[in-house]
């Protein structure tokens, strides 16, 4: 089980939250698509005890990834295949060759799916969007797509946020072979 200093590694948009709800809260239109949200927003503060209802199973909670100055500090690959292993491997290769230094992996609640945090910093939404989508095509190259990038355009904003995980599943943190110290 995951306590909330694993957490702590993303810098979790902590403003508000989102809750699941068992019906469809919003219907969204959006480029040409119609999305049904199951997704409600909560204007409070994500607290230690909404957490830990959600790691106990009680609840599901997501977290958004764009603040409200439209900043993100996390791109996150949202994989859903089957060798979690072997993407890892691989993702963990290209992420290195391209500089970034900080990145952990999560495990979510379906069996073999990880959420890759990728530690960004402070960046724009639309340069976040760029860099997923370059790492989304790099990565292709060496394996079948099987994830989607966060953020991302194709969807609404209600649409950017991602449930938070219940287990660490790898972390890496700063190494001395970095072309980008």
């Amino acid at each position: 089980m995951m306590n909330l200093m694993d957490l702590k590694l993303i810098k979790i948009v902590s403003d508000h939250y989102w809750i699941k709800r068992n019906t469809t809260v919003s219907k969204i239109n959006y480029k040409g698509r119609t999305f049904y949200n199951k997704f409600e927003k909560v204007n409070k503060t994500l607290a230690s005890s909404v957490i830990n209802a959600h790691l106990k199973g009680e609840i599901t909670v997501a977290h958004s990834l764009v603040n409200k100055h439209n900043k993100v500090e996390n791109i996150v690959i949202d994989y859903n295949g089957r060798d979690p292993e072997r993407f890892y491997h691989k993702a963990q290769l290209l992420l290195r060759e391209e500089g970034f230094i900080n990145f952990t992996a999560y495990k979510t609640k379906t069996e073999g799916h990880l959420h890759l945090y990728i530690h960004k910093g402070h960046t724009t939404l639309q340069e976040a969007i760029q860099l997923g989508k370059m790492l989304s095509m790099k990565l292709a190259v060496k394996q079948p797509k099987q994830w989607r990038m966060f953020p991302n355009n194709d969807m609404p904003d209600e649409y950017n946020i991602l449930t938070l995980p219940y287990e660490v599943y790898a972390k890496e943190r700063g190494a001395s072979w970095s072309k980008h110290m």
